[in-house]
């Protein structure tokens, strides 16, 4: 089948194997619990109550998950005052959001090029289809075959890369706005804490823990 494709399989076959290794990727990188682990912030505020945020607990918190990254930004810069706090957060918080988008634009990319691929295949089946008309007539339907075969192979295999591709795609788009609105909502508590009306009190979410 590949064979009868003709060459312009092989653009096809490495846009599937590329997209499939970004799916791959972005599921194992955009789990929640490494991205965003749900009591975080809980740990961090408790770390502040006892008195217990050494530098090597700062390390850790930035260094572990993207959320730990904006939340260290907001405590290196909380003795700045609301503003500072929130400006430093937004900055890190704009990296981390960049790197949750990696290879989007790629996964994107494949989507939109393979159904064209697949049509310049067809496009290039049906002319040689014409071609074989002209020089040998209609007699000779092996050729004609070739050609219409030529034609419908590239467009059926350039849809079915093009359609998972698509949709994971906008799965990850969706995935990744849900964890981004997730860490703003703890970045905002921890803000809050310090700066806001609540003062020291204990951030909406964390009691109990």
């Amino acid at each position: 089948m590949i064979k009868s494709g003709g060459w312009l399989m092989l653009p096809i076959i490495l846009c599937s194997v590329l997209a499939l290794a970004i799916v791959l990727e972005r599921f194992w990188t955009l789990r929640p619990n490494r991205i965003a682990p749900k009591n975080l912030l809980a740990e961090v505020w408790a770390w502040i109550r006892g008195n217990e945020l050494t530098a090597e607990r700062m390390k850790q918190l930035r260094t572990t998950t993207p959320l730990g990254k904006i939340l260290a930004a907001g405590l290196s810069n909380s003795k700045y005052g609301r503003d500072i706090m929130k400006e430093s957060i937004q900055e890190v918080a704009s990296h981390v959001i960049h790197e949750m988008e990696r290879y989007l634009n790629t996964l994107g990319t494949i989507a939109l090029i393979t159904p064209l691929l697949g049509l310049l295949g067809t496009v290039i089946g049906m002319i040689k289809v014409f071609t074989a008309i002209m020089i040998q007539g209609t007699g000779n339907a092996s050729v004609l075959a070739g050609g219409i075969s030529e034609a419908l192979i590239t467009t059926a295999a350039g849809l079915s890369v093009a359609i998972p591709t698509l949709i994971f795609h906008r799965l990850f788009q969706r995935k990744i706005d849900e964890l981004v609105i997730h860490m703003e909502q703890e970045a905002v508590k921890l803000v809050d804490v310090f700066h806001g009306d609540r003062g020291k009190e204990e951030p909406a979410g964390t009691s109990g823990d």
